[in-house]
């Protein structure tokens, strides 16, 4: 199940277009190459692996410095100024002897490029460093990446198209249309309006009444007052929370391995996220919290407070990464640094935007972090970690137990310890009697040793006691065998039991909680691991932050033990470094996600990397302006939805211009919306709202997903001792709740959702990638759960519009496609359903004899088979 973190194909080539901007088709660059401009990132990429990294470079030769390359190694001067086929160095490159390993060979374009800048002097921009002190050299390119300029509120530009403009964010965009001769598109109808709104905020469609209501109002004021509701209501949290839990890697289960273990405690995590964004509480409060919520509490953790055990649980966002640690592993000491290994890649991925975990095993081969870098940042989690004292997953969880909750189960316990003696007593009293009524039929001779062996425990009998009783076993009277002499006062101690039961059973429930905690007073050592390897231990490393991200803006530093705190205090001082307002890449990469999932686009379409590898942004002025809104605002999420669903460039209907079409296929300049694929959670649950049952239910445990008879992942609890196959346990309605309370098994993916794109969490998702595939198609027509859906909207139909098939039609579209019913659709559909209801009819499932009335009549099951078509067309599954 564990996989290490990869960089797509798509990606590399993006990024080596990025880092080779100079070289024209023709292969002659535009300029002479210089060595930090063009060079070095090749050299970064093949050569600083064995020539620049090391302690002691492989032949003596450091190629990180053009003045190294003078000196040469083993071999003498690498370089030739003006000669590049004298030049060692290029020899080598040329020849494919350099680098090794076939895998990393230089491409024809970089092979061109240093043969270029060694032909016209190998030069450099600017003087080189004295000397590198063993660390990484960061050049003044690198530190002047966009993602790392300190954040600055550009001013909004001035357009043509006023009118177009309904916020800042219309500016931004408008500038950029404008500039290529075009402008918005016009406002998309009410109706595609209402129900875009619907999914985005909610992930649910509007009801009939809500997308009339809309229509008949269809002016900015209604529409503001729309947003607002929508963003008031509780499915909001819901909505929005899936968003984060992908980032945050949330899953219900262990992973690692095939065990995948479940994780009974940590929807407690998930049911936090959900409250936070339903309260709209400041991101800079929610990421303290998730990173560092056990050093900002003031209770112990024995005796936590409401507000304490909620900050407690907040740090379930560090303990979402696979961890197999609970369980039998191969090796442990690799299961437990997997685990940490992946944190660092969560935590870095999702508010940083920065491939940290790629500095793991050397110094990252694209942007500026070193492998102490790496380790640095690995050391602001090692002592809630500790992988040299490492505590499992159960012995992570913290009781949410308090000393009131403690006083009240010892009441309880000592009341229903009064019924036991009670019933002890009455016990004792009823097998005393039995025996003597047995003993009554026994010669008189026995009885005086059979009263001294039945007051003798059974251990301490003696042979000739145990010889009396092998002779005669129904002196053998005890509280387990009582009921095959006297079934009444069997009965009435069991009753006696159950009132101690009963009474027991109103204790104060003992919860837990999936936390992160430090163990008071141990400051664990972080050392580097060479190449990554735990046992190849180098020097000690204290705690910090990015160095490239400190050597351009001011943020306050990471201690490595806070004395003010019983903690470390490492964590919270991160957090507090992360959302400084001059950390220039939490804000952006948050606002980049907030778009990205409101647009189906991020302004940079690489959310979980800012580097050099990732995008540039498309509209850097607009990222820097919403990310400075976003601070500026209290860091408030819902003031951001507010901007952007109130923009005009949102409300946009699909792009009709062909010329513009032609000149933007990709709609990178917003000038329309976007057609978007509903996601896989918000396909089963519009099933569920359509079809009118779904279980508005909030909070608590997981929905358990099972295997059924043929292999399908489905909601229900496995029953292994039924007795036969196909017994199924009522779930009573909660496997009709929403798809964010289903158990999230990192080994059983639900398979309606897995077919349109759920996530695998190995260990989080930064982007889904929708696709389009036969499987998609298969599942809508032949999954059991989609016809049922299909079966109870049909009963809906019936039930709402009577015997009228018009009306049913109508109902029909207006519930699914938030639109009326064209005159030919609804023909289609009558002629569709008459079809089938006629080949239902033949069929002997639908005729009723004496025996069996059929579950379902033909008109139904034809009526469902329409609601099953209409589910499965792309006007259900995409909203325009």
């Amino acid at each position: 199940m564990h996989q290490k973190p990869f960089v797509t194909i798509g990606l590399i080539v993006a990024g080596i277009s990025f880092l080779l901007p100079q070289v024209a088709v023709s292969g002659q660059p535009a300029e002479p190459p210089h060595f930090e401009t063009h060079v070095r990132a090749i050299f970064k990429k093949h050569c600083f692996h064995c020539h620049g990294e090391e302690e002691h470079p492989e032949g003596s030769l450091d190629l990180r410095l053009v003045r190294f390359m003078h000196d040469g190694g083993d071999s003498g001067p690498s370089i030739v100024p003006g000669a590049a086929a004298e030049s060692v160095l290029y020899q080598r490159m040329r020849d494919g002897e350099m680098p090794p390993d076939e895998s990393k060979l230089c491409s024809e374009e970089e092979l061109e490029i240093v043969r270029q800048w060694i032909d016209s002097g190998a030069t450099t921009l600017r003087p080189e460093p004295e000397s590198l002190d063993g660390g990484l050299f960061i050049t003044e390119e690198e530190r002047s990446h966009w993602s790392l300029q300190p954040i600055v509120r550009p001013a909004v530009p001035e357009v043509a198209a006023t009118e177009s403009v309904s916020n800042p964010i219309d500016a931004f965009l408008l500038a950029k249309l404008e500039e290529k001769g075009f402008g918005f598109s016009p406002r998309a109808a009410p109706n595609a309006l209402i129900r875009r709104l619907h999914i985005d905020l909610h992930g649910l469609p509007p009801t009939p009444q809500a997308v009339e209501a809309f229509t008949a109002e269809n002016d900015q004021v209604a529409w503001q007052q729309w947003i607002d509701r929508l963003l008031s209501e509780h499915e909001y949290g819901e909505r929005w929370a899936r968003h984060w839990l992908d980032v945050a890697g949330y899953a219900d289960s262990e992973g690692y391995n095939d065990v995948d273990a479940p994780r009974p405690h940590a929807w407690r995590y998930r049911d936090y996220v959900i409250r936070a964004f339903n309260n709209d509480k400041p991101f800079d409060r929610f990421i303290h919290e998730q990173l560092a919520g056990d050093e900002m509490i003031s209770t112990p953790l024995n005796n936590l407070s409401d507000e304490d055990a909620e900050l407690l649980t907040a740090t379930g966002f560090l303990r979402m990464a696979p961890d197999g640690t609970g369980g039998a592993v191969d090796d442990v000491n690799v299961a437990r640094n997997a685990t940490i290994a992946d944190t660092v890649t969560i935590v870095s991925s999702s508010l940083m935007a920065m491939t940290v975990g790629c500095a793991q095993c050397h110094d990252h081969r694209y942007d500026p972090i070193s492998h102490e870098d790496y380790f640095r940042f690995r050391a602001i989690f090692e002592p809630g970690f500790d992988w040299q004292k490492w505590r499992s997953p159960p012995k992570r969880l913290v009781s949410l137990y308090t000393d009131a909750m403690r006083a009240e189960a010892a009441k309880v316990e000592a009341e229903a310890k009064k019924l036991d003696a009670t019933r002890i007593a009455k016990q004792t009293e009823f097998i005393d009697a039995t025996f003597e009524k047995q003993l009554e039929k026994l010669p008189e001779e026995t009885h005086e040793l059979a009263r001294e062996t039945h007051k003798t425990p059974v251990k301490e009998r003696t042979d000739e006691q145990k010889a009396l009783i092998k002779k005669y076993p129904k002196l053998n009277v005890t509280a387990s065998s009582l009921y095959l002499y006297d079934r009444k006062a069997s009965d009435e101690l069991k009753a006696m039991a159950a009132e101690a039961k009963k009474v027991r059973d109103t204790k104060p429930k003992q919860e837990f909680v999936r936390a992160l905690t430090e163990v008071p007073g141990r400051v664990p050592v972080t050392q580097l691991f060479y190449r990554g390897d735990h046992e190849q231990p180098k020097q000690e490393l204290q705690p910090g932050g990015l160095t490239v991200v400190s050597m351009n803006v001011d943020l306050p530093e990471v201690p490595s033990n806070d004395t003010a705190l019983p903690t470390t205090g490492r964590r919270l001082a991160f957090a507090r470094r992360l959302t400084d307002p001059k950390h220039p890449l939490t804000a952006r990469a948050l606002v980049n996600r907030i778009w990205m999932h409101h647009f189906g686009r991020g302004l940079v379409t690489s959310p979980n990397d800012f580097g050099i590898l990732g995008q540039l942004p498309s509209h850097p002025e607009l990222l820097d302006w919403l990310a400075s809104e976003f601070i500026d605002s209290g860091w408030s999420l819902k003031h951001i939805h507010r901007l952007i669903l109130s923009s005009t460039a949102w409300q946009q209907q699909l792009r009709v211009a062909p010329d513009q079409i032609a000149a933007d296929p990709d709609n990178e300049l917003y000038g329309g919306a976007r057609l978007l694929r509903l996601d896989a959670e918000a396909i089963r649950d519009s099933m569920l709202a359509i079809a009118d049952q779904i279980n508005s239910k909030p909070f608590g445990p997981a929905i358990p997903v099972m295997p059924d008879p043929v292999g399908r992942f489905v909601i229900g609890i496995e029953n292994s001792s039924a007795g036969r196959p196909g017994a199924v346990i009522d779930m009573k309605g909660e496997d009709l709740r929403r798809s964010v309370y289903v158990q999230v098994r990192r080994s059983q993916p639900l398979s309606v959702l897995e077919a349109f794109d759920q996530p695998i969490m190995s260990p989080n998702c930064d982007l889904r990638r929708p696709s389009t595939s036969s499987t998609q198609s298969l599942m809508m027509l032949n999954s059991d759960q989609v016809l049922e859906f299909s079966r109870l909207l049909a009963e809906r139909l019936q039930r709402d519009a009577a015997d009228d098939l018009d009306t049913q039609i109508e109902l029909a579209w207006r519930l699914i496609f938030a639109r009326a019913c064209s005159d030919d659709e609804r023909a289609a559909a009558k002629e569709l359903v008459a079809e089938q209801s006629a080949i239902f009819a033949t069929q002997p499932a639908y005729k009723a004899d004496a025996k069996k009335k059929p579950q379902r009549t033909p008109d139904q099951e034809a009526l469902a088979t329409l609601c099953q078509m209409l589910f499965s067309s792309n006007e259900f599954l995409y909203v325009d």
